[in-house]
């Protein structure tokens, strides 16, 4: 029997000694196999055993069995330094209450539900769980760096309608989040950063962002090897809003126009954003047809969206930078009669934005990342604690849960 339960409990080098049960729980008095522990102090081995300590631990269910370990942690004495020491048991930490797969069970469940929930699923307390959830990040954190190569810096509002933003780092080339900053402030993005250490942010070749202007003077201070490339699909994103202003700014002239004039242009661009903002080439026929109308409807609409799918042309046909960067220039000017905002940001950060031609880097993986941050936010019934949505955001790209036994 107890050769059947140490094979059922699958801990490396420990043995089950004897058992109990009581109702649903099953208590299972364990020690390891060796016979002797390695010094700390002096790095010697010893098999003069000083004391036994028994506590209990929480492991891994069987079946319907709740599982509690009598775990003999054994105190030796070293005969060459005279001290004494416990020994280190590899799958419980010192002065915790459950093995280390245990937590990891804890945090695979927190992931896709919340701290009260997972607490009162497995007869928790709050602290408990967040305890947990701590142990396992000491796994991660920090996260090694040394790769980091391309950097995506985007922003994220978490809840909606209250302006409330933090700030999502991302290695572009592994596609993982990598750090999260409350607040979209240069200061605390800096101090983030700045705890990488200097050899990761000189290792830095490009960071692709927003035109915010939040981040520019930041990265070249801070980064000096790395050029700013300026994420194509967020000046995309700027000209559909222009796109949809002129569109919204239609529909209110046609009303000061005669019924039938108004009718035509007013019924033509009324719900069909989405049919005006969608690449061309992805509409459906009937999409298409509706299309066909608002341009009879609206020449000036028409004008605008012709130049919103060169300038999407643009960006997917350029093979070179010279060619990118000439079929820019040309864009401008012919946009610049209708596009006047976005023309004069464009031209603001034209290096930034003309760099995309020569390295196609985008921050496209960043909406990913950032979709899953909603979901793990709404999961998770929103956070009181930034700490503990950093850590479970982190964990959900970076920690491999082995829960086999």
């Amino acid at each position: 029997m107890k050769r059947v339960l140490t094979q059922l409990l699958n801990l490396p080098d420990v043995v089950v000694e004897s058992s109990l049960q009581e109702g649903c729980v099953l208590i299972l008095s364990v020690s390891k196999k060796t016979k002797s522990a390695v010094c700390p102090d002096c790095g010697k081995k010893s098999e003069h055993l000083h004391q036994n300590q028994n506590y209990l631990v929480k492991d891994l269910p069987m079946g319907d069995k709740e599982v509690i370990l009598n775990v003999n942690r054994r105190r030796f004495k070293c005969k060459t330094c005279r001290k004494t020491f416990n020994e280190k048991l590899d799958f419980v930490g010192a002065r915790k209450g459950y093995t280390h797969r245990y937590a990891e069970n804890i945090v695979k469940q927190l992931i896709s539900s919340n701290v009260s929930n997972v607490a009162e699923n497995n007869g928790l307390t709050d602290e408990e769980v967040n305890s947990m959830l701590e142990d396992v990040a000491k796994n991660i954190l920090p996260i090694n760096l040394n790769n980091l190569r391309r950097l995506g810096i985007d922003e994220i509002s978490l809840v909606k309608g209250q302006g409330k933003y933090i700030v999502v780092l991302v290695d572009i080339d592994s596609g993982k989040l990598i750090g999260l900053v409350k607040e979209r402030t240069q200061i605390e993005i800096e101090n983030v950063m700045k705890s990488w250490g200097e050899e990761v942010l000189e290792r830095i070749e490009e960071v692709s962002m927003d035109m915010t202007g939040n981040y520019k003077s930041l990265i070249e201070n801070i980064c000096p090897s790395a050029v700013i490339t300026v994420d194509r699909f967020h000046v995309t994103k700027m000209i559909h809003e222009e796109l949809n202003s002129a569109r919204i700014a239609e529909k209110k002239t046609a009303l000061e126009l005669n019924v039938k004039d108004r009718e035509k242009i007013f019924d033509s661009l009324k719900g069909n954003k989405f049919t005006i903002l969608r690449a061309e080439n992805k509409l459906s026929d009937k999409q298409k047809e509706k299309l066909d109308t608002i341009r009879e409807a609206s020449p000036l609409i028409a004008m605008m969206h012709l130049l919103k799918e060169e300038f999407r042309n643009l960006f997917d046909t350029s093979k070179d930078s010279g060619t990118g960067i000439l079929g820019l220039l040309d864009w401008l000017k012919k946009a610049e009669p209708y596009y006047q905002k976005s023309v004069k940001t464009i031209k603001r950060w034209f290096g930034e934005v003309a760099g995309y031609f020569e390295r196609k880097t985008t921050n496209g993986v960043v909406e990913g990342i950032n979709n899953k941050l909603k979901l793990i936010k709404r999961n998770g019934f929103g956070f009181r604690n930034f700490r503990n949505f950093e850590i479970r955001a982190l964990l959900s790209w970076h920690y491999n849960i082995n829960l086999a036994r």
